[in-house]
């Protein structure tokens, strides 16, 4: 039976803008220590984060070669992407660190989104938003020519795609037990008529994916990022809410959000607050549940 809306929210659940000021706002990934939601502000060139103990906002970082997506490593430093470096990354202390930004021979477009496996390895999308809109990178050329999800193993340099076959691959998350790689297909956000899907993909031996097949056709919008939780429902972005699908891709429940949704993030002191993104701001709602990759 799929679960009602009410197990979803607490009772008096409520949205609240937490934070405003940004452009387009991506990437959020929650920080345990020092109990930060960080997220990105990609046209403004800059990383945000909203410290809920005290309800400030400050600039993390500014020149950030436009940062989109992040999560944690296994060891809990911040991995993300940069459009303006075409590159994957790995933040200390501030200081941003290259784990990689080619695949034989040739940059990458421009990595949007990106996961973690339990065994280590990092899944990253590469669309070309950064390299195609002027205001979320550097101008630049396709120079593999296509759009592919590739996987990398840091402790090895192994990198190789993993899905091949569509347009402008965005968000990802696994299922609970890594058997499944969600992937959003957003080519409509640029073209007309294109895609705005998410789709499923079996994970093979931990490291290929086959078996491709369209799991939900989201609208209105695009499912720009989301996320996977505990009981493996998918929490994604819209033009104008969150929906909370099953497994199977059916619409349990929509939170309306007064901005276009651009992705969140589970976080707070029991990993229950929903945090979304969404153009100028940041918002936050509770929820009974919790992030898949917050239990690996």
């Amino acid at each position: 039976m799929a679960p009602s809306e009410e197990s979803l929210l607490p009772p008096g659940a409520r949205l609240e803008r937490v934070a405003t000021g940004a452009t387009w706002s991506e990437g959020p990934v929650w920080l345990d220590d020092p109990g930060v939601v960080r997220w990105s502000d990609i046209p403004g060139n800059r990383i945000l984060e909203y410290r809920p103990a005290d309800g400030s906002c400050r600039v993390h970082r500014e020149d950030v070669e436009f940062t989109n997506g992040r999560t944690l490593d296994l060891d809990g430093t911040v991995l993300q992407c940069s459009h303006g470096r075409r590159a994957v990354e790995r933040e200390v202390d501030g200081v941003p660190e290259t784990l990689v930004d080619r695949w034989n021979g040739v940059r990458f477009n421009s990595p949007n989104d990106i996961v973690v496996s339990s065994d280590g390895a990092v899944w990253f999308t590469d669309p070309a938003y950064g390299i195609v809109q002027p205001a979320e990178g550097h101008p630049g050329e396709r120079e593999y020519r296509d759009h592919y999800v590739f996987r990398f193993v840091p402790a090895t340099g192994e990198l190789h795609p993993v899905i091949m076959d569509m347009e402008d691959p965005n968000g990802l998350a696994f299922s609970p037990d890594e058997s499944v790689l969600y992937v959003s297909d957003t080519s409509a956000a640029l073209v007309p008529g294109g895609r705005h899907h998410i789709r499923a993909y079996d994970v093979v031996d931990g490291r290929r994916c086959k078996y491709g097949r369209t799991l939900a056709v989201i609208e209105p919008g695009v499912p720009d990022g989301f996320r996977v939780d505990v009981e493996g429902r998918i929490w994604t972005s819209s033009e104008d809410a969150v929906q909370v699908l099953d497994a199977e891709g059916r619409v349990l429940q929509r939170i309306p959000v007064p901005e276009r949704v651009g992705n969140l993030c589970f976080g707070g002191p029991d990993g229950r607050d929903l945090y979304i993104a969404a153009s100028t701001s940041l918002y936050r709602i509770s929820t009974t549940t919790t992030d898949a990759a917050r239990r690996r």
